[in-house]
């Protein structure tokens, strides 16, 4: 199955002064404490250790913290990530499959956990600081647990918005994420992060 990333971003209330010293973990562990819903576009690009040819998607990411989460890839082709933040449901539309998990064993120590989870980051990862790059100042995270399918997050900031993920799997595989549109604190309706599957679709997993 071509790459899922749970995603998302969001906030940070602090004078000028006060950013202006903060670093990505404290921007991070800032933005985390002070942002409940978001919802933003994406585009993402997946490189393979081989060198084939980056996929390239886009779509729209909703959060609602702790927990709740929607990755709806829209183009090129439809994929969807929906967790009501006790299960996980990934619907894979070209292969007609839905894939269902519970939370704590598909988000705990997974990218998705670092911006929908709770504000314990340091439970699940390591943070440090990864200095300035495009523009944007960088946090580290790294999973402490051993499968997670992960070796490092890295999330970027420009002022006080987070703008972008870089993920590096188990597999060689970076995945490239970059935020736009980003709405803080929305209303966001229940209904976004409740998922029936389709009549005619498998359903595997538990």
């Amino acid at each position: 199955m071509k790459s899922l990333l749970k995603m998302g971003a969001a906030l940070l209330f602090t004078t000028a002064p006060l950013l202006a010293q903060a670093g990505a973990v404290d921007r991070l562990h800032q933005f985390l404490s002070s942002t409940k819903t978001l919802k933003a576009e994406f585009s993402q690009l997946v490189i393979s250790k081989g060198g084939r040819k980056p996929q390239e998607s886009s779509g729209v990411v909703a959060i609602s913290r702790p927990g709740k989460l929607r990755w709806d890839i829209r183009k090129p082709y439809a994929q969807l990530v929906v967790s009501d933040g006790e299960k996980v449901w990934i619907h894979d539309t070209e292969l007609q499959q839905v894939t269902v998990r519970q939370v704590g064993k598909a988000i705990g120590g997974s990218p998705a956990a670092l911006l929908s989870g709770s504000n314990d980051l340091e439970r699940n990862f390591t943070l440090s600081e990864a200095g300035e790059r495009e523009d944007m100042l960088w946090v580290e995270a790294v999973p402490k647990s051993g499968d997670s399918g992960f070796e490092r997050v890295r999330i970027g900031f420009v002022g006080n918005d987070l703008k972008a993920m870089e993920l590096q799997d188990s597999f060689g595989q970076t995945t490239l994420i970059r935020f736009s549109a980003l709405e803080r604190n929305p209303p966001l309706p229940p209904a976004t992060f409740r998922f029936v599957p389709p009549a005619g679709v498998d359903v595997v997993g538990e």
